[in-house]
């Protein structure tokens, strides 16, 4: 990894950018993956900033893949990932989001044997970007409302209130939290177990 403010295989770090303000996760244990995927993606006319700590190639300062470091493996982030086509399959979403998607590596080797597939996912992603190409977000009322909750509005409505004052952004991530439970009595369980954060007013994963 170069120094802020100097130059990376031709295109500008800029220290601005925050690059001792913010630290990269697993930083040290991904030090090779880092270099090699910088390396592979050295041949595109993309330029490489630090944003929140991290890798960050744009075109035109629109962001297209960022380089992110977990404790189980190291990714490659595709912003507007959901609109690829990801013909092997490789492409995870994390979480509840939307449009990201990211391509999991656990080591230089593996990144190194993947190169050509990798080049050839970011180019579909810069080609993307320039089409100016982005994934219709979902409203709250496009996420399905489970049966389980339905039935605690109907039985509750001091807990119906309380939802209904959350945020869209957090109603979201309740009814996506929910539906991703396959049983229904998972499903009345998450209901029950988060009702506490939805009546203190916080989204989910968010720490009282």
């Amino acid at each position: 990894m170069r120094h802020p403010g100097s130059a990376h295989n031709g295109m500008t770090v800029n220290a601005s950018d925050g690059w001792s303000s913010m630290e990269m996760a697993y930083k040290k244990q991904w030090e090779a993956e880092i270099a090699e995927m910088q390396r592979v993606l050295s041949g595109f006319a993309i330029k490489e900033e630090c944003k929140w700590g991290k890798p960050t190639y744009t075109v035109d300062g629109k962001n297209v893949v960022i380089l992110q470091g977990f404790k189980e493996y190291f990714a490659l982030g595709f912003f507007q990932g959901a609109l690829l086509k990801d013909p092997k399959k490789l492409l995870v979403q994390l979480g509840q989001v939307q449009a990201g998607r990211v391509m999991k590596f656990t080591s230089a080797k593996e990144i190194a044997k993947n190169a050509a597939t990798i080049k050839a996912y970011v180019r579909e992603a810069i080609a993307v970007e320039n089409a100016g190409l982005r994934v219709e977000k979902k409203k709250t009322e496009d996420f399905p409302v489970p049966e389980e909750l339905t039935a605690k509005f109907r039985k509750d409505a001091k807990f119906r209130k309380a939802f209904e004052a959350l945020t869209p952004g957090r109603q979201r991530g309740y009814l996506y939290h929910f539906a991703q439970a396959k049983q229904s009595a998972t499903r009345a369980a998450r209901i029950e177990k988060a009702s506490a954060a939805i009546y203190a007013g916080r989204g989910f994963q968010e720490r009282g």
